[in-house]
């Protein structure tokens, strides 16, 4: 979709041979049979990655019942998986858990690769990124590294920063996901993520949320988003869209840019 977007990348290929924007359907299971359960419902509906966001995962500060529920999940499908423990200051669950043993969670899922992506907010300790990012590339797993604002919009050059700093820090991948109070703040974001996919070197996510960002989910990769987020089954943000619908609209902007 436009030339904008730069694909995301897994061990030397391309996600989906490269088509940008790719979809990303949430998985929010409490438990292991929930979870299963739900990327049963999920995977008929064909999403290009799985987002495994166990901070709503009840046995979360069990490690190996986390290492074995990201093995199932692994040797139940062949779609991609993200790894994501979104914290509760950036609009996760709230967890038991504190940042050094978070980072030996993700140690852990790293070294048993049963994983093909994690996510880690730019906002934690630079040690802790670091060692995320060491673990990450030892096993050869994509590093996002992410900023989420459930409050507001900063301006574009505060999101382009942003994703400058993830490119700095040594991620794969840098996201940005907003949360609009008007219109124009939909527009900021995208002006920022097609200023920040021109200038930087690695692919970008990017999104506005609620009902007004619905749209970034929709038009991102035009602007230079390399995936969106749709629902499989259950919503882990707000504005998502159902994946069929999200589809839909995907192959009219795809054709309609191809043709222009």
């Amino acid at each position: 979709m436009g030339t904008a977007a730069k694909p995301i990348t897994l061990r030397g290929k391309p996600l989906a041979g490269g088509a940008t924007p790719v979809i990303c359907t949430p998985l929010i299971g409490a438990t292991r049979e929930a979870l299963l359960a739900e990327l049963a419902s999920v995977l008929p509906k064909r999403p290009d990655v799985l987002e495994w966001r166990a901070d709503y995962f009840a046995a979360l500060s069990d490690l190996g019942a986390v290492v074995d529920t990201a093995g199932a999940l692994k040797a139940a499908c062949d779609t991609p998986i993200l790894f994501t423990r979104r914290s509760a200051s950036e609009g996760g669950q709230a967890v038991a858990l504190s940042e050094p043993r978070v980072v030996l969670l993700y140690e852990a899922v790293c070294e048993a690769r049963c994983v093909d992506l994690i996510d880690y907010e730019l906002s934690n300790p630079g040690e802790a990124f670091e060692r995320l990012r060491a673990a990450s590339r030892q096993h050869d797993i994509a590093l996002v590294g992410s900023y989420h604002n459930f409050d507001s919009t900063p301006a574009a050059e505060a999101l382009v920063a942003k994703f400058r700093d993830a490119q700095q820090k040594g991620a794969d991948v840098g996201k940005v996901a907003v949360m609009p109070k008007s219109p124009a703040d939909v527009l900021t974001l995208l002006q920022a993520t097609c200023e920040a996919s021109a200038t930087l070197e690695i692919p970008l996510i990017s999104m506005s949320m609620g009902g007004y960002g619905s749209v970034s989910r929709m038009i991102g990769g035009v602007f230079g988003s390399a995936l969106t987020f749709a629902v499989g089954k259950a919503s882990s943000a707000p504005g998502q869209i159902p994946i069929e619908e999200l589809r839909t609209v995907l192959t009219t902007v795809r054709r309609s840019i191809g043709n222009g």
